[in-house]
């Protein structure tokens, strides 16, 4: 199954952390196809003075969503994310989320593919368009160049 990841960092070395994290998920969820460029893009959701670093990759994996969910936290961890309960958006050395997982739609209380929230985010949208232009979401069922 190909699956589709977006990252985020904002907090340390960003863009060495997403490279830890590619790095990482190549030896875990599965093999790295294709990344987009990295793009520095203003906080979403939340104030902060601190820019994030953005971009997509798709992997090649074996595993389930669900599974690949799990390794995604796992990477978040080893990388240095801690999780509260705080409520809403916050900064982080990294984020990971499943955009993706081919055509399938996936709507369980741990997991929702497609993210709910690609269309909303150019942060998402334009290594998206840079990676993937003809792939098209399966909700919106647009190719991703013309959401």
């Amino acid at each position: 199954m190909e699956i589709v990841l977006g990252f985020g960092s904002n907090i340390g070395n960003r863009r060495t952390t997403i490279e830890q994290a590619y790095d990482m998920l190549s030896r875990t969820l599965g093999k790295m196809i294709k990344c987009s460029s990295f793009i520095e893009t203003e906080p979403w959701g939340f104030e902060c003075k601190d820019k994030f670093i953005n971009s997509v990759a798709v992997f090649e994996t074996l595993l389930s969503p669900l599974e690949a969910l799990k390794v995604c936290n796992e990477t978040e961890y080893a990388l240095g994310r801690r999780r509260n309960n705080q409520v809403g958006y916050a900064s982080r050395t990294i984020d990971i989320d499943i955009l993706f997982c081919e055509d399938r739609i996936i709507d369980t209380a741990e997991l929702q593919v497609p993210h709910p929230l690609i269309d909303k985010r150019n942060f998402v949208l334009l290594p998206l368009k840079e990676i993937l232009p003809d792939f098209v979401h399966p909700l919106l069922n647009k190719k991703i160049k013309d959401i």
